[in-house]
């Protein structure tokens, strides 16, 4: 039996790419707490679905952890239980709670206060720009007030350039909040476009922060992600780094990239690192950074306070993060700083369909190249590899043909 449980919140690919990252290393079968079953962990073997309907609810969710951990422990008081979350909202809910989950479990997050800090992209962006990191200009409207008679936005700045990219100041305070034409970000072309949206969210119950954030030009190929991996002692000894070839483009899953190719990259992984050592910052970090294809800057975007959903991508560049993580919470064992160097590509969508996409010569023989040496995707596991879990696989690969058809059918020049 092994020294320790994991339980994982969610069942989204996210949280199946850390199962199996887990069950990979260990062979330990995570606990999984979801609302659904959806076709990610359907009827998967590495994994124990634990169903629980409110798991989408805060308090529930925390009282449920409780009566899990209460049970787990009573059974076996000395195996160690590590609880993971992969959503922003999710860690925020365990951050604000640790004092009560820490009874049963290890939970290796940073703080509520760090959380809260690098979450809200206004003081991201200050904490960045002390460190000589480049950020785009921005915009932040404040809707505490939008409740009240008679409240109104404020005038957007002359010197803004538009087209602005609009998204949550801190994503967790939105995840939860459905309203019509609802989308994760919004590309706005004029200061009339962003009044409205502005409108839009007051009246849909949003009181937290927007950022209106200037595009960086380029397509998806010019975004890139940095995943870090922060120990006890507060150095970074995980870096990953990877070149985005294509992001989702559903109005839900916007800007999650389904397509990466991964190199180190100094420009980037350095910077991040600086960044991480001096916030007093615990836990796993994943950056969103664009190149500018004028000038060849790289502008940092926000950092994530988890490892991201597709952490599979450093297990493929050559390290598994969740050993890294073990080692250091589990055994008490931080490892030696390492940078992932693998080249490999990372997707979760049909070659065909990846290649109407990348258009540049060099960059699509590199593709076609690692195509043919074999994608990895995290559910392509040899030991999931039943008919009903192929079949869920090639559903859901074949379903990005629809998803693409209908909200990106081809590429342009500013993944728009």
């Amino acid at each position: 039996m092994a020294s320790f449980q994991p339980v994982i919140l969610g069942g989204d690919l996210g949280a199946y790419a850390l199962a199996r990252e887990l069950n990979d290393a260990y062979g330990v079968k995570p606990i999984l707490v979801t609302a659904y079953n959806p076709s990610a962990i359907r009827d998967s073997k590495i994994l124990t679905r634990h169903e629980f309907s409110r798991a989408n609810e805060e308090e529930p969710l925390v009282e449920e952890l409780l009566r899990i951990g209460a049970d787990l422990k009573g059974r076996n008081p000395n195996r160690k239980l590590l609880l993971l979350a992969n959503t922003d909202w999710r860690i925020h809910v365990l951050a604000s709670h640790r004092e009560a989950l820490e009874q049963y479990y290890m939970l290796p997050i940073p703080s509520l206060e760090t959380i809260e800090r690098v979450s809200d992209k206004q003081e991201f962006e200050r904490l960045a720009v002390e460190r000589g990191m480049p950020v785009p200009k921005s915009f932040y409207e404040d809707f505490s007030g939008a409740g009240e008679s008679g409240w109104q936005p404020q005038p957007t700045p002359g010197d803004l350039r538009f087209p602005v990219v609009a998204k949550p100041a801190d994503s967790s305070q939105y995840e939860n909040l459905t309203f019509e034409g609802r989308q994760k970000v919004y590309r706005i072309d004029t200061p009339e476009q962003l009044t409205e949206l502005w409108h839009t969210l007051a009246r849909a119950g949003f009181r937290d922060t927007f950022v209106a954030q200037e595009l960086v030009e380029g397509d998806d190929t010019g975004m890139y992600s940095v995943t870090a991996y922060v120990d006890s002692t507060g150095k970074v000894s995980m870096l990953c780094s990877a070149h985005v070839l294509l992001e989702e483009h559903h109005p839900a899953t916007l800007g999650n990239p389904c397509a990466m190719i991964t190199e180190p990259i100094d420009d980037i992984l350095e910077p991040a690192r600086r960044f991480l050592e001096a916030i007093d910052y615990h836990g796993f970090a994943n950056f969103d950074v664009k190149r500018d294809p004028h000038t060849g800057t790289f502008y940092f975007l926000e950092v994530n306070p988890r490892i991201g959903r597709n952490s599979f991508y450093v297990y493929g560049a050559g390290i598994n993060p969740m050993q890294v993580l073990v080692s250091d919470v589990i055994e008490g064992q931080p490892q030696a700083p390492r940078t992932a160097s693998r080249e490999v590509l990372y997707s979760i969508i049909p070659n065909r369909l990846l290649l109407r996409y990348v258009v540049d010569p060099k960059l699509r023989a590199q593709v076609k190249r690692l195509q043919k040496a074999g994608r990895i995707s995290p559910q392509r596991n040899p030991k999931d590899g039943g008919p009903k879990r192929w079949l869920y696989l090639m559903e859901s690969e074949l379903n990005q043909y629809r998803k693409f058809g209908r909200y990106y059918p081809k590429p342009t020049s500013t993944g728009f």
